[in-house]
């Protein structure tokens, strides 16, 4: 069994929406975790939990930030986490259940593990993955959108996201 400790510092969590059909707007999650557990030398062995801040967005502008803190999305202040709990993991891909607003549905995103490294710094181990996907917002109850005058809608269903997460191991 491999000991995994988080490391918040060199992970990070982005998306991004279509927006007016013409372009894109992206945004981070500030504060989120994850826990890991498993063998490192047999990846379907591993179980993790993520949990994110969802308040803790930023897309570098207050005021929607604001807004997407708001029943219309993510109604943070009656839901203040959304969870992803591994199923399954594959070499290239990790299956789980995502809750987002007290909305739970399967998903299945890629994941690229990049192996095990040694740490220059303290000789420490580290290990990390990067994970992609995309889910449609409307399945978790954020269905705002605006239709334009010119045709189609001011937000897209899809939502992409990657996540960056590295971790500490010891045996």
């Amino acid at each position: 069994m491999t000991n995994f400790t988080f490391d918040g510092v060199h992970s990070s969590i982005e998306f991004q929406i279509k927006h007016l059909m013409v372009s894109k707007v992206k945004g981070t999650f500030e504060q989120f975790d994850v826990a890991l557990t498993g063998d490192i030398n047999d990846l379907s062995s591993l179980q993790a939990t993520a949990t994110i801040i969802p308040s803790s967005i930023d897309t570098k502008n207050a005021d929607r930030d604001n807004h997407l803190r708001t029943g219309d999305f993510f109604a943070t202040d009656e839901f203040d986490k959304i969870t992803f709990v591994t199923t399954s993991v594959t070499d290239n891909t990790v299956t789980g259940n995502l809750t987002i607003k007290g909305v739970t549905h399967e998903e299945t995103f890629d994941v690229e593990f990049n192996g095990v490294s040694k740490n220059p710094m303290d000789g420490s181990q580290v290990t990390g993955f990067i994970v992609t996907g995309k889910i449609n917002r409307e399945a978790y109850d954020m269905s705002f959108n605006q239709t334009l005058e010119t045709g189609g809608v001011m937000l897209g269903k899809d939502v992409k996201f990657e996540a960056a997460v590295e971790f500490a191991i010891s045996e």
